[in-house]
Parts: C-alpha cells; structure tokens; sequence
C-alpha cells in the first residue's frame, strides 16, 4: 500500500467522494453531514491523501488544522472492495504520524453512530480515542459523536 497526496481531479477519487457523501446521507440528514466535499478537501488547511495498490485506490481520509495545536481527521472512507485488508488503519497511522510532525496535542474526529458506523467506531477506540464533548463549533446531535486522542 502507498499512501500519497490526493488528486482531486481523478475520476476514481472522485467516484469515492461520492460514494462516502452518499453514504453518509443515507444515515443523516443533509444539515448533519459534515464530511468535507470536493471544494472541502482542496481547502488550504486541509491535507487530504489516497491509498492505493497499484493503481487500485484503496481509500481517502484528511487532515485538517485547526489551529496550531489541534488536528481534525476528516472523510476517511475505504473502497467498499477493500474493507478488512486494513487500508483505514494503515491511513489514519499516516494522518496521526502527520498530526505529531506537526506538533499538534490533540486531534479530534465526528462521525456517525449505528451498525453503519461500528467498524470506524471500533477502529478509532482501539487507537485511542475516547467520546468527549463537540468541537469546533459543531453542535451536539443525535446523529453525530465526536472522538478525541491526545497525542
């Protein structure tokens, strides 16, 4: 697996984007989604990153700074084709790795919450990160939780 800079102008990335809005629509109402799209992830404070094999695209996930302490991981999505191969904790190792370069003390996430959502769950709270209060100016909502891991 290699992980490198996400190119937002490749017709498989952007048919994964898709893919992760979609699903994250079909488990929230639009005013409660909050994964970046298209323009999000070309944001300057975002460093957004593919994985692939070969030229398979594996996954996606981000980085977003916060401020000058604090990180927000962002869309993470594994191709539905590659799920269990271990390509989400092979990313967010890359993202946490970027996260401590950078010297940030805290990197937070929001996700969904359901069976659609136990394996991200499952992945973050065996790395560490803990259930804790919103952030960044998100609200709390019955459809959203919100994660934090001190690095």
């Amino acid at each position: 697996m290699r992980i490198c800079e996400g190119g937002l102008d490749d017709g498989r990335v952007l048919d994964l984007l898709r893919l992760h809005l979609a699903g994250m629509h079909e488990n929230s109402p639009p005013e409660n989604v909050f994964a970046l799209d298209l323009s999000g992830l070309g944001a300057e404070d975002v460093a957004f990153f593919t994985v692939w094999r070969g030229d398979t695209l594996l996954g996606m996930g981000a980085l977003r700074e916060l401020d000058a302490a604090t990180g927000e991981i962002k869309s993470m999505r594994t191709h539905p084709a590659h799920l269990g191969k271990g390509v989400a904790n092979r990313l967010l190792d890359h993202l946490l790795g970027l996260a401590r370069a950078r010297g940030y003390r805290r990197v937070s996430l929001e996700t969904g919450h359901g069976p659609a959502f136990e394996p991200a769950l499952s992945l973050y709270r065996r790395n560490g990160f803990t259930e804790g209060p919103p952030f960044a100016g998100y609200r709390p909502n019955v459809f959203s939780r919100f994660f934090h891991l001190d690095l």
